[in-house]
């Protein structure tokens, strides 16, 4: 096969979401729709990539820099049409000889298997292949008129299709592939003679049918092709790259009690004998071990958690926490930039932050690590096999040593020897008879109001 090179279209603002943010950058699954396209478009290893962007959308480019590192970029001004964001790239890919793939930044559920397909559509005979699919309803969508061969002899766009062309529910996806000397040879013939007085990259089926040239033809379903035009839409993306990341993690062996509860980001990792209840959300950055338990209600971010570790319910995970093997995060536990050893446990409404917890240790309800002191934060140490007694509070910057127990309710300021006691808390007084008569004396206050 021919060298590969993509350019990827993301110019547009995209009025209809209604949003100061560019239409690609917006996220479903937590990566942004230029995300997926690109993660999709890396797959290939092309030898070179170039997004289209428009002006003043360096946070464009910044996001698509972080999924190719290679990138490459050009400017679409005026935006005049998918031939003229095109013509932008050219500078920038001139001189590859290849067949290119043109994708657009909006079409995140589109497969790397799908375009492998329709890179391989494009030969000396075919030097250009289109993509297209089998619309339930076509309204809107520009159609593919095919011979008898199953060659494309033309794309019409709605608004300049016949009655007749509009009954055609064979659609164009809008994504092509194409010798590259071909394609900048055709462009530039390209005219605007049409509804919108656009310059339309479909025209170079027809030009490239005059050259006594083929167009291949490539399907796929109409699911993996949808773009994403409005908050509606993004939404229904949002639903189908859930249900596609459910679907691959049951089929890698996890199970989830109520699969529609789940939400996953693209970049969710989850191991094999693994059961999340409902209603748990992974943000990005997760990576679950084997044989995990995940109970409801649990939110988790930016966090690995090891093998047969248990996890919830309603526990919260932020980034930075590393959950060992066999340990526990309980109940209204909030873990921050910490690490908890091999069977540690935090069973019970605590704050972790800032911290590494030991192989065994077991932190008791109500324990906080103060690793803020209002401008910086600290780290607080703990060792292996240590017991931390509820209610208590661990200023950092602290460290407590293996084996050793601190007593519940204490206020720990300073670094703890391995195996000692610490205990800050008050020695307990017992005044006997005390509450009788206090209760006596009220008692007697009260009755005398009355009278009064």
């Amino acid at each position: 096969m021919a060298k590969t090179g993509i350019i990827v279209l993301a110019a547009g603002m995209g009025t209809r979401m209604k949003s100061a943010l560019p239409k690609v950058l917006h996220k479903a699954a937590n990566r942004s729709l230029l995300g997926h396209a690109l993660t999709a478009a890396a797959t290939l290893k092309p030898e070179r990539l170039c997004v289209v962007h428009g002006p003043a959308m360096d946070n464009v480019a910044k996001e698509a820099a972080k999924f190719v590192k290679t990138c490459l970029f050009a400017e679409q001004s005026d935006r005049k049409g998918t031939g003229h964001a095109v013509l932008m790239a050219k500078s920038a890919m001139e001189d590859f000889r290849g067949t290119i793939l043109i994708l657009y930044g909006d079409v995140p559920l589109i497969q790397p298997e799908t375009l492998t397909k329709l890179l391989a559509k494009c030969d000396s005979a075919n030097p250009m292949a289109v993509l297209g699919f089998v619309a339930d309803n076509p309204k809107g969508y520009g159609r593919l008129l095919t011979s008898q061969r199953e060659k494309v002899v033309a794309i019409r766009e709605e608004l300049d299709a016949s009655p007749e062309e509009r009954q055609i529910n064979l659609c164009n996806s809008g994504i092509i592939s194409i010798d590259a000397k071909l394609l900048w040879q055709l462009l530039p013939k390209i005219g605007s003679k049409n509804a919108k007085g656009e310059i339309y990259l479909t025209d170079l089926v027809e030009l490239v049918n005059k050259a006594d040239k083929s167009v291949a033809l490539e399907v796929c379903s109409e699911a993996e092709v949808q773009g994403v035009n409005d908050r509606k839409q993004l939404s229904e993306i949002e639903a189908k790259l859930q249900d596609r990341l459910r679907h691959a993690a049951m089929a890698n062996g996890a199970t989830l009690i109520d699969p529609d509860s789940v939400y996953m980001s693209a970049d969710t990792r989850i191991g094999c004998d693994v059961i999340i209840e409902p209603n748990v959300i992974f943000g990005p950055g997760v990576t679950v071990g084997n044989n995990v338990d995940i109970l409801g209600h649990s939110h988790i971010e930016g966090a690995t958690i090891g093998d047969g570790a248990r996890v919830g319910p309603f526990a919260r995970l932020r980034p930075g926490a590393e959950i060992g093997e066999n340990a526990h995060v309980g109940n209204y536990v909030e873990i921050k930039k910490a690490v908890l050893g091999k069977g540690a446990k935090v069973n019970h409404l605590s704050y972790i932050g800032d911290a590494t917890v030991g192989a065994a240790s077991n932190i008791g309800a109500g324990t906080i690590t103060c690793n803020y002191d209002g401008f910086e934060k600290h780290l607080t140490e703990i060792g292996d096999n240590v017991f931390v007694g509820s209610n208590s509070a661990l200023v950092a910057p602290v460290k407590i040593g293996s084996g050793a127990n601190i007593a519940a309710g204490s206020v720990i300021t300073k670094s703890v020897p391995s195996d000692a006691l610490a205990l800050t808390r008050p020695e307990l007084q017992i005044k006997e008879g005390w509450a009788k008569t206090y209760r006596a004396i009220k008692s007697a206050q009260k009755d005398k109001k009355k009278k009064s």
